[in-house]
């Protein structure tokens, strides 16, 4: 099983999908993805998964953001799912699904956990920036489906911290306090970069307005 760690490289990869043939990196272009596998098609939680996706393309589009999912079987079943989903989950699948009937796409993104199936992959989300470093992952087990209002929440304060230089206390949510980061020390850089002031609960927690709010 391959390994990768936050910071890393999402690996490139060519495979065949719903939508034709892609080359990851190249499909990726300048968007952040959110790559998450699905063990199977025709199967009941990922029909729901697939349709939440579908429905989260406005939410997605205003972050610059692309979905892409995967699962082992072929382009062709792909195709005859996406039937599926669309009439039960009311919505449009715009979103290629990768084929990947010879595991390769699963091995490089360690997708596949012999103690829930060695045929199938796990519930793996990753999120990756427009410079094609892994920023965020996520698994789930086989039975449990996945939270896709935490996907988007997780998207908008990886965002926030990359164009404000902050942190975000647990639970947050857009329009919350944010943390600033023990990091920045010098009080004339502090009044710059955060012009509402702050609060020091701690001196190494201080919570400051939401920047750009």
């Amino acid at each position: 099983m391959s390994t990768l760690y936050l910071g890393d490289t999402a690996p490139d990869f060519e495979q065949d999908s719903s939508l034709g043939r892609i080359r990851f990196h190249e499909w990726a272009g300048e968007s952040w993805i959110v790559l998450f596998s699905h063990p199977a098609d025709f199967t009941p939680v990922c029909t729901t998964e697939l349709g939440l996706t579908a429905k989260l393309k406005s939410a997605f589009d205003e972050r610059n953001v692309k979905a892409i999912a995967l699962s082992v079987d072929d382009a062709a079943s792909h195709r005859e799912w996406i039937k599926d989903i669309e009439d039960t989950q009311k919505t449009v699948v715009g979103f290629p699904i990768i084929a990947d009937p010879d595991r390769k796409v699963a091995t490089l993104y360690g997708m596949i956990h012999p103690g829930q199936s060695t045929t199938v992959t796990v519930r793996s989300v990753f999120i990756v920036d427009p410079q094609k470093k892994l920023r965020l992952t996520l698994t789930y087990p086989l039975n449990v489906g996945r939270n896709f209002d935490e996907i988007v929440r997780a998207i908008d304060a990886l965002q926030l911290a990359d164009r404000y230089t902050v942190a975000t206390p647990g639970n947050w949510k857009p329009g919350d306090e944010v943390v600033i980061p023990t990091s920045i020390q010098d009080e004339a850089v502090i009044r710059q970069k955060f012009p509402k002031g702050y609060r020091a609960e701690r001196p190494y927690l201080r919570l400051t307005p939401q920047p750009g709010n």
